[in-house]
């Protein structure tokens, strides 16, 4: 614990949405939904708008458009996310060498290591700056939270939501936490916030007054000591600058069940190319390769096969994954397939009798995977080639036309899309109707939310 708030925790206000509200005009002060637009697609994000109506992230698609059935839904553009992410992540790196990113949108930042902040004063100051930078910069809103430690920083940053700051000094955190529930710790979620309630425990003061032994007894040594410690307030870890990946992985969720084996195989062996794309791109290569396989009746299965060295080699990883999947039942339809790479290491073994070796072993058994999820991801090639026009043009896409310039897709089908022509400082724009195959639309780059970004 720090005897001045400088920790800082920034996290993004609706970030995706907001992004979305602030490149779209004519969306800007409605409800905006982001996420998966399939049947099993999931909310990553909602607009405070939509937020209004109940909608909130993680929850499935079809609930929320019985909520809020006049909102606009959107498919993620993750890219864009992550160029407004590099703005931001460059303007904390610019107060501090430790900036510990959590996500595209949210942070810490050790502002002492930085020599920018020293005292109550001085911190505020930082952390005002900071919010006007990133407006000027994205176009966008954050919230910024300081305390004497990360567990209390983020606490601060979630009350100042949204475009707000809060600064809690130190010396004050038991008073700040005690009434609090005790699901406002770190590593309390539904599981473990119901074991406490069966306990007796719902407030942050009741697990102080139940005493470490009593937690211990409940929960395990390392987390119930862990657990009480921060229920006083006390946070001693530090910001770490590198965050190391465990693993790599994609996944796909499938609008209908597959049931062809021969599909099947056809998406792992897809999943494995993104998969090694991903790995490529991080720096990385990998020793062990898992394959995620949700069933038609939810029950989710893994695999594993642990190579003698690291790869990168996408037809290593694309076989590996297919004698993965020779060891699972997928005849009552499959609903969701995922390849991953863990064992990561920054260097691919050069060792060609691994490959062999990997080649000439039975896949593992059932094994636990430390596995980030992956973003929502389009659903499989449809069919035919109207349906592959037709979906091309999904719901949030940028396009430009020959004659009418920047615009994005509104929504399309029966062979014709339709566009609202708008660009993120111009006022809301008009809607027009094209075929899918009209050679003048194509798929564009998306625009800079801030005029001065656009090149001369």
């Amino acid at each position: 614990m720090r005897a001045a708030p400088t920790i800082l925790h920034l996290d993004m206000d609706a970030f995706f949405a907001a992004a979305e509200q602030a490149s779209k005009p004519s969306l800007r002060g409605k409800p905006v939904v982001v996420g998966g637009l399939g049947p099993r697609g999931v909310v990553a994000t909602a607009s405070y708008e939509a937020r209004r109506f109940g909608v909130h992230s993680a929850m499935p698609m079809g609930q929320a458009r019985r909520l809020a059935p006049n909102a606009a839904y959107l498919v993620p553009r993750f890219a864009f996310y992550r160029s407004i992410s590099d703005q931001v992540m460059e303007l904390l790196r610019r107060l501090s060498p430790l900036v510990e990113p959590l996500s595209l949108d949210e942070a810490f930042v050790d502002l002492e290591a930085g020599g920018v902040a020293d005292d109550s004063a001085s911190a505020r100051a930082v952390g005002e700056r900071l919010r006007v930078d990133i407006l000027a910069t994205t176009g966008l809103t954050g919230s910024v939270g300081l305390a004497g430690s990360k567990m209390i920083a983020k606490i601060a940053s979630e009350e100042a939501k949204p475009d707000g700051l809060v600064l809690i000094d130190p010396g004050t955190e038991r008073e700040l936490l005690g009434p609090r529930s005790v699901r406002i710790l770190p590593g309390v979620g539904p599981a473990t916030g119901e074991h406490l309630r069966r306990a007796g425990m719902t407030t942050v003061s009741d697990l102080v007054e139940a005493g470490e032994d009593e937690l211990v007894r409940l929960l395990g040594r390392a987390h119930g000591a862990s657990l009480h410690r921060m229920a006083q307030g006390h946070d001693d870890r530090s910001v770490v600058a590198e965050r190391d990946a465990k693993s790599v992985s994609v996944e796909d969720t499938f609008d209908v069940d597959i049931h062809d084996r021969v599909r099947i195989r056809t998406e792992v062996e897809r999943l494995s190319e993104r998969c090694v794309g991903r790995l490529r791109a991080s720096g990385h290569s990998g020793r062990t390769i898992v394959l995620k396989v949700r069933r038609y009746d939810f029950s989710t299965l893994t695999r594993s096969e642990t190579l003698r060295g690291p790869t990168d080699d996408p037809a290593v990883v694309r076989e590996a994954a297919g004698r993965l999947l020779e060891a699972v039942d997928t005849t009552g339809g499959v609903r969701l397939l995922g390849v991953g790479v863990s064992g990561l290491a920054d260097y691919t073994q050069e060792d060609l009798f691994a490959q062999a070796e990997a080649s000439e072993r039975p896949a593992e058994g059932v094994a636990p995977v430390e596995a980030r999820e992956a973003a929502p991801s389009a659903p499989s090639a449809p069919s035919t080639a109207t349906e592959t026009a037709e979906r091309g043009w999904v719901p949030g896409r940028d396009v430009r036309h020959a004659v009418h310039g920047a615009g994005w897709v509104q929504g399309s089908g029966v062979g014709r899309v339709t566009v609202r022509f708008e660009e993120p400082w111009s006022g809301p724009g008009r809607v027009r109707t094209f075929s899918v195959d009209d050679p003048d639309l194509e798929p564009s780059e998306p625009l800079p939310l801030v005029r001065g970004d656009v090149a001369a």
